[in-house]
């Protein structure tokens, strides 16, 4: 695995976990200005991701999670899920099968992602614990990662963070390609609400208010397209809902500092 990779907030596509009992790995995206293309993952494994810093989006099987500091998911083996936004993550991913620990009959309940909050002093803890797990795995040192992982499971409890379904509803329409050009006052009348409440429930249970997060998806779709496409960039404004290409060029430029262009050519320097 490249060494860089080491430190984004997914598993990588080429690997093969079918035999893997356990894996960590450290994850930092503190100053990533052009992240690769996310892919969809599922894994033959129970998934972790623990943050301690930073915030991360979440999709799966129609239902969005919102992670930050001090928030651990635990995602059931083979149900997939993907990443449709993360900022200065830090924290953990990984994985480990079901067998490995005595908790074996609560994991069994689990048919969705698990999402918990531990602040203060649980939330050291648990980072601490995190830490000693990657230099346990790294000395191959598994009766203390057993012991570890039952130690976590034994502090997770009912999901105690959910976002409220039309909080959820909204993530999830805003991260949809097909609604790129859709204004705050478009998805409001869709829910059958004012803007000015979904706007406040959703900053309210997310940080951010509804145009900001239509603005991080419309940028992380721009990327994607100007990495995995040949598009012109007036057909990739077209398909992020931009119906001018210098606004839409106006538009990037603010949120990362270069032109569309210019981020093109980044890649491929």
């Amino acid at each position: 695995m490249a060494e860089g990779l080491t430190y984004l907030p997914y598993w990588h596509p080429q690997a093969d976990y079918s035999s893997c009992r356990f894996f960590i790995r450290r994850m930092n995206t503190k100053g990533t200005a052009k992240p690769p293309s996310i892919p969809s993952s599922s894994l033959p494994l129970i998934g972790f991701i623990y943050l301690m810093e930073g915030e991360m989006l979440i999709e799966s099987e129609g239902r969005t999670y919102l992670c930050s500091a001090g928030h651990l998911l635990l995602i059931p083996q083979n149900v997939p899920f993907s990443i449709l936004h993360y900022s200065d993550s830090v924290g953990f991913t990984g994985g480990f099968a079901a067998t490995e620990v005595s908790h074996t009959r609560k994991l069994s309940t689990i048919r969705e992602p698990l999402q918990q909050a531990f602040w203060f002093d649980e939330g050291s803890f648990l980072g601490e614990l995190f830490n000693m797990m990657v230099h346990s795995f790294e000395q191959e040192d598994m009766e203390f990662i057993d012991k570890a992982l039952d130690l976590l499971l034994e502090m997770v409890r009912e999901p105690s963070v959910q976002l409220p379904d039309i909080v959820s509803w909204f993530l999830d329409e805003a991260f949809t390609p097909s609604n790129a050009s859709k204004s705050p006052q478009d998805h409001a009348r869709s829910a059958g609400v004012s803007t000015n409440y979904l706007n406040r429930i959703v900053k309210k249970h997310t940080g951010h208010p509804m145009g900001a997060w239509i603005d991080m998806a419309r940028l992380g779709r721009a990327k994607k397209l100007l990495r995995e496409s040949d598009l012109p960039v007036i057909d990739v404004a077209a398909e992020t809902g931009f119906e001018d290409q210098s606004y839409f060029s106006r538009f990037f430029r603010k949120h990362t500092g270069i032109t569309p262009s210019e981020y093109r050519k980044g890649l491929h320097g």
